[in-house]
């Protein structure tokens, strides 16, 4: 069989589908999560950074480095297990490691990543989870002791806030009040059925740290909501007083011009700034949404689930957000409306000041034709009497042999020159007409 070339691109688009593999999370176990963010936008981002921040945590414990262009690593990290992930916006770490603490949600579970290593992070923390990942209580007819887990979401969360479902058909419990603690952290608790594997419950895992993330950088779109529509009502307000001033006619055409083109510019640079954050909530809410159903959630004790937690809470700032890409857009649209309605005011202007202009060219035209009249009949004159000179001079000599004098030829040559004269001058207007 001949060799066939490769697009440039094969391997890395289909290694592409297995670049994030779920950790193997051991039961009973404890894991922590923290994703950092640049303050800056994504194309702001030093990648470089990124990696070099990871390798100065992998040479503590003198773990091997990733391939340079990895987008992902695991290893481990003396007892620890890590997982590096760097995204197109964020970087996550995840470490777990089997046993579970004295105490739940133990915060010292989080020295894990030194505190002098976090500090030099090159982003800010969008998020940080501990997870607390415990065998279910099982009544003595094997089934789940709900009222035993129950009672210890009782002592860990807020009531109020509280999520908690069943998962991938009964392979676990899971919960989070999606708050943060005192010690900065978001907790969630997921009690394993005797029956699922370590590798599921990575994936449980994975599925609950990426709804998180992604539902905290949804969020960062309703910020940007927020501010981009305080700035918009008073643009709002300034182009409706505009739009009002143009239908009385008030301000000439250069002033609300000038007015118009500020406002526009204004709405197009917000447009731009504010554009990739809201293309990109968009898409982390669709992966919230989506991440959830994964899970194929079941109600667990009549409690909200997780996907009614994010009905209640996340979808109405999700709402706010498209609804000031909407307003946006409209702004938008109205100042370019307005723009058009100026541009027809001054078409209209100019075409009456055309008009005037053509009325006066034709004044002008008027006395030019009547001054030419004029100029004609004075050119007759002019024309005749050298005229009548020449054929006086001409005729002379004969007029003489037949008796007549100089006075007498040209008073009979006069009349007759300027006639030839007149109808010369009409035939040849008469011929440019």
């Amino acid at each position: 069989m001949p060799t066939l070339a490769d697009h440039p691109l094969r391997y890395a688009l289909s290694n592409e589908l297995h670049a994030r593999p779920a950790p193997v999370v051991p039961v009973p176990g404890t894991a922590v999560f923290v994703a950092l963010k640049p303050i800056e936008d994504a194309a702001a981002r030093d990648r470089g950074a990124d990696r070099a921040h990871l390798l100065a945590l992998l040479d503590r414990h003198g773990a091997a480095h990733p391939p340079p262009e990895a987008t992902h690593h695991g290893c481990t990290l003396g007892r620890h297990g890590l997982k590096w992930e760097n995204h197109t916006e964020f970087t996550t770490l995840t470490a777990f490691t089997e046993g579970l603490p004295a105490r739940a949600f133990d915060p010292a579970a989080f020295d894990t990543f030194p505190a002098d290593w976090l500090a030099g992070a090159p982003g800010a923390r969008v998020t940080s989870i501990l997870l607390h990942v415990a065998p279910m209580p099982m009544a003595a007819d094997g089934t789940p002791d709900e009222a035993a887990i129950a009672a210890r979401l009782g002592e860990w969360f807020v009531g109020e806030s509280l999520a908690s479902a069943s998962v991938l058909d009964g392979a676990a419990i899971v919960a989070s009040d999606f708050r943060i603690d005192p010690a900065g952290h978001m907790r969630m608790a997921i009690f394993v059925h005797p029956r699922t594997g370590p590798q599921r419950v990575g994936r449980i895992v994975q599925r609950l740290c990426e709804i998180e993330t992604y539902k905290s950088m949804s969020m960062l779109g309703l910020a940007r909501a927020r501010s981009v529509s305080a700035a918009m009502s008073g643009l709002d307000r300034r182009l409706t007083a505009l739009v009002g001033d143009m239908a009385e006619g008030l301000p000439r055409a250069e002033e609300a011009l000038g007015a118009l083109m500020a406002v526009s510019a204004e709405l197009e640079r917000m447009e731009v700034a504010a554009s990739f954050r809201f293309g990109a909530t968009r898409a982390y809410e669709a992966l919230v949404h989506s991440r959830i159903q994964v899970l194929r959630e079941e109600r667990f004790q009549g409690r909200q689930s997780l996907s009614e937690f994010m009905q209640r809470r996340f979808d109405p700032a999700m709402r706010t957000v498209k609804a000031a890409e909407s307003r946006l857009a409209t702004l938008s649209e109205r100042a370019m409306r307005a723009g058009r309605l100026l541009s027809t005011q001054v078409e209209v202007a100019r075409s009456a000041q055309n008009q005037a202009l053509l009325q006066s060219m034709d004044r002008r035209a008027a006395l030019q034709l009547r001054l030419q009249h004029t100029v004609e009949g004075l050119s007759v004159v002019a024309i005749s009497y050298y005229a009548v000179g020449l054929a006086g001079n001409m005729t002379l000599p004969l007029a003489e042999r037949v008796g007549l004098g100089r006075a007498a030829l040209l008073a009979l040559l006069t009349p007759m020159v300027i006639a030839l004269v007149w109808l010369a001058l009409r035939l040849i207007r008469r011929r440019l007409g």
